[in-house]
């Protein structure tokens, strides 16, 4: 087996006359502001999820430069940030400003690696990312490699990573709160992208939730479905967001997770329904299953956890279990931080994170290492059904999208 550091050790060599500039310091707290740049690229994944504007609402960071290729897209950019200074090339600007901070906003994954090494060749010292990570294993090899060299931070937008209540469900699992932890189970939105697509773009957070919980995935077996049969070679093709190739509107894996535990991960086409009086997605989310009860996360919304005591497997009809959320503060009690919400949608908690992570020298709460996690998690299931369901051990041997040897 290959093992994480061999892949490591030959993963990222800077080519001949590559550009390697000494980082920019880091501002002191209470100092001059933080100088973040904003990578966009609109008509090709735009600013992602706020990843412009949220630097508008921490205090400490000037938002120095923002570059787009698209001139409208610049344009209105420039409008709505007030920036220092503009840029169609993100080269010259990340050259010519020397930003403490790059945000690379675009949703379209194909362009995420070539930003991320600018970046880090330029001297940054952190850098919030929109997910997916990057396409492949490979690409995060060689991401990780120049940034761990670098000593820059990364940090992915997995937004509920950096919820507060996620140490609280952790307790109360380490408390037997649910009894016996025996599964973990997920499902993606199960929308129009449902398959492939939707374990890609947000089955993603499924998975880094996962793995918070139940620990780094060792092997994976899956299955990939093409309108109720196997995909085959013929039904691969590029897909959308600049995810590469791509196949299957229905899956379902099975992991085995370093807890020992299971954790099942299944998307179907337009299976997704909302909860009518909430209008919540019924499916989009993490259940955490235990012998006396279940824990539920749903993906981006609020509240995002909640608990529901008692044997999953007797429905006890006579005094039916009700679900009692769960805060920062504990089971049934309200969320003690009013604007939690707003901080986590708007992505100003993670960018935090990141800002206090590069001043105290450790890793963000979602870190690159995790982004590359997730992408193996990704990967490993197309690579099982390219071997006919075969259990597939982790880190995986291959590191390119394993669609592309069907």
């Amino acid at each position: 087996m290959v093992s994480r550091r061999q892949l490591l050790q030959s993963a990222f060599v800077l080519p001949v006359g590559a550009l390697v500039v000494e980082p920019a310091v880091m501002s002191a707290p209470g100092t001059a502001a933080v100088r973040v740049a904003v990578i966009g690229h609109t008509g090709r994944g735009n600013y992602g999820h706020g990843l412009d504007t949220m630097w508008q609402q921490i205090p400490e960071v000037q938002i120095c430069a923002v570059a787009d290729a698209d001139p409208a897209g610049l344009a209105a950019a420039v409008n709505l940030l007030k920036p220092g200074k503009s840029y169609s090339d993100y080269h010259v600007m990340l050259a010519e400003q020397r930003p403490e901070v790059v945000a690379v906003g675009p949703r379209h994954v194909d362009q995420h690696r070539d930003m991320l090494l600018a970046a880090i060749q330029h001297g940054v010292r952190g850098i919030y990312i929109e997910k997916p990570f990057v396409r492949t294993p490979a690409e995060a090899d060689e991401v990780l490699r120049a940034a761990n060299a670098a000593g820059v931070r990364i940090a992915v937008a997995h937004r509920n990573r950096f919820h507060p209540v996620l140490p609280v469900l952790r307790q109360l699992l380490a408390d037997g709160k649910i009894g016996r932890v025996l599964e973990y189970r997920g499902r993606g939105k199960e929308d129009a992208r449902g398959g492939a697509l939707d374990l890609w773009v947000l089955g993603s957070h499924v998975m880094n939730l996962a793995a918070y919980f139940g620990g780094a995935p060792v092997c994976v077996s899956a299955t990939l479905l093409q309108d109720g049969r196997p995909v085959l070679k013929s039904d691969v093709r590029e897909g959308a967001e600049g995810i590469g190739l791509l196949a299957g509107n229905e899956l379902h894996a099975r992991f085995e997770l370093q807890s020992g535990l299971p954790f099942f991960f299944d998307s179907v086409q337009h299976a997704r329904r909302r909860d009518a009086a909430t209008d919540r997605p019924a499916s989009f989310g993490l259940q955490i299953i235990g012998t006396e009860g279940v824990i539920d996360l749903r993906a981006d919304q609020h509240p995002l956890a909640a608990i529901r005591e008692g044997s999953p497997f007797d429905p006890d009809f006579a005094q039916p279990r009700a679900w009692q959320v769960v805060s920062s503060a504990g089971i049934g009690k309200p969320e003690p931080d009013a604007n939690l919400a707003q901080a986590l949608t708007s992505q100003v908690l993670p960018g935090r994170d990141l800002l206090a992570a590069i001043r105290e020298s450790r890793q963000p709460l979602c870190d690159g290492e995790q982004g590359r996690q997730t992408i193996e998690m990704i990967c490993g299931v197309f690579e099982s059904h390219r071997l006919n369901g075969q259990r597939v051990n982790f880190p995986l041997q291959t590191r390119v999208n394993p669609l592309s040897l069907l």
